[in-house]
């Protein structure tokens, strides 16, 4: 019954400086953070070096769900901090109500992935050059501009050529949308990939990224997901909570 369901779907509370885990312990269970901040930290060599900092709405733990491994890195509380934690029971249900979180695990997944095929074409001799756009995203000035609706001096260029991502910076995969509206969304509204600009033929498209749940809205009007919309100059467009408005330079 609706008993059992609380007792699986546990929620646990850490204090300040609280260790929830540490590396090399076995461990069970994944969480998700619903209150507060979690520093996650691993022994290299003699130091401990952070990895992230995770807040509201990032997981952690995962690995010992999917696979039954030891604990990869120690997880600290660095708030007063509120989790949900999900074992193997629960995760089924968590996949299946929760997009976004299972649509992120895939990315930071695929990530992992990818640096290791780096690391080993590195070894292998074959010398790899980080993408720049992975080290610093710079900002090239083109005529598709993107403002903020309610800070006008607030501004985003939209690349002519390529993908421009909106979203906000995501600590749990490493992905760093070109245009981070984190400073614009204190309630956490946009998804960390939440939609897609690109040019074709000198218009200005749009679409929505798959795991996107608050929506993403041209003048009120909702978007489906996978399609592509035009935008036109002055047309506002929302993410989530944020609205800001397209310009184009002429």
């Amino acid at each position: 019954g609706s008993d059992r369901n609380q007792k699986e779907r546990n929620s646990a509370s850490f204090k300040k400086g609280e260790v929830i885990f540490k590396e090399g312990d076995l461990g069970t269970e994944m969480f998700v953070i619903q209150k507060g901040k979690v520093e996650v930290r691993k022994r290299i060599g003699s130091e401990e070096k952070i990895l992230s900092v995770l807040e509201k709405g990032d997981f952690f733990g995962e690995m010992a769900i999917l696979e039954g491994m030891p604990r990869s890195a120690t997880a600290v509380a660095i708030e007063d901090t509120e989790c949900i934690v999900i074992n193997e029971t629960t995760f089924d249900n968590m996949i299946k109500n929760n997009v976004e979180i299972a649509v992120r695990m895939l990315r930071k997944l695929s990530k992992n992935l990818r640096q290791t095929t780096e690391l080993l074409n590195q070894i292998a001799g074959k010398t790899y050059q980080i993408p720049r756009s992975e080290i610093l995203k710079e900002e090239v000035p083109s005529p598709h501009i993107l403002r903020s609706f309610d800070w006008p001096d607030i501004k985003f260029y939209i690349k002519e050529e390529g993908i421009t991502l909106v979203g906000r910076k995501d600590p749990v995969t490493e992905i760093y949308p070109d245009i981070d509206l984190s400073n614009l969304d204190p309630q956490k509204s946009v998804s960390r990939r939440h939609a897609k600009f690109f040019v074709e033929e000198d218009e200005l498209f749009i679409q929505e990224e798959i795991g996107t749940h608050n929506g993403t809205f041209i003048n009120g009007v909702k978007l489906e997901k996978g399609r592509k919309y035009e935008v036109k100059s002055g047309d506002k467009v929302q993410f989530g909570l944020v609205s800001m408005v397209y310009e184009k330079e002429s």
